[in-house]
């Protein structure tokens, strides 16, 4: 059938020659992948001096630990979070991985911070990986100059890139984009790929990575 605007219409005849009704269809959303933001304007206040608090420690240790950062710095510490000038967020954090692991049907689960400084100079980026092992993994911006990479989330079913739908639509294939921002927390699931995208400015983009692993657990993933 070819409709007034010249467009050809595709439609079903049943078995008495009018066009069939479609089905009623409900939609089920099986094995649903959720992260967590939130923005901390009560912070703010801090992130001033917690830049400079990196640039110290890089200053006083500036061989990157290495790991997924290239063309940057990351530090060796694994538990950034605990020093005392970082109190303020290492409790926000515990607070937000806290609420997160209860929407994830864990409210007991007890757990201990693992916490690292990410720096990418020009041209710095983090490639593909997972944080293997932990209950949550996350990102706090410190600084985030224009030109920054963004952040890349990998949807993780393995199937679906073989697939003829594409984009955020219902069963399309299409990586996850976050814009990150000073003062920004994200949380996501530990085994979600993700990877960095090349920065491009000259003042460097610094993050406060961490995992919440299983208490006593211990190592970095």
């Amino acid at each position: 059938m070819t409709s007034a605007s010249g467009n050809t219409v595709a439609f079903t005849l049943s078995a008495t020659g009018a066009p069939a009704a479609a089905p009623v269809l409900q939609p089920f959303d099986l094995f649903p992948t959720r992260i967590w933001q939130a923005r901390l304007p009560s912070l703010r206040g801090e992130l001033g001096d917690w830049v400079a608090a990196v640039l110290r420690m890089r200053a006083e240790s500036p061989e990157p630990a290495g790991r997924t950062n290239r063309n940057g710095w990351n530090s060796r510490d694994m538990a950034v979070l605990e020093q005392p000038a970082f109190t303020p967020l290492r409790d926000a954090v515990r607070a937000g991985c806290a609420s997160a692991l209860r929407e994830m049907g864990a409210p007991s689960a007890r757990f201990d911070l693992q916490s690292w400084v990410n720096l990418h100079d020009r041209g710095g980026f983090n490639f593909l990986h997972v944080h293997e092992g932990c209950l949550l993994s996350g990102s706090f911006y410190l600084q985030v100059p224009p030109g920054s990479g963004q952040f890349v989330f990998r949807d993780p079913r393995p199937g679906v890139v073989h697939g003829y739908v594409k984009g955020a639509v219902p069963n399309g294939y299409s990586d996850i984009r976050l814009a990150p921002e000073a003062g920004l927390l994200v949380l996501f699931p530990c085994w979600m790929e993700h990877f960095v995208e090349p920065h491009a400015s000259d003042a460097p983009r610094i993050a406060i990575a961490f995992n919440a692993l299983p208490a006593s657990a211990g190592g970095m993933p």
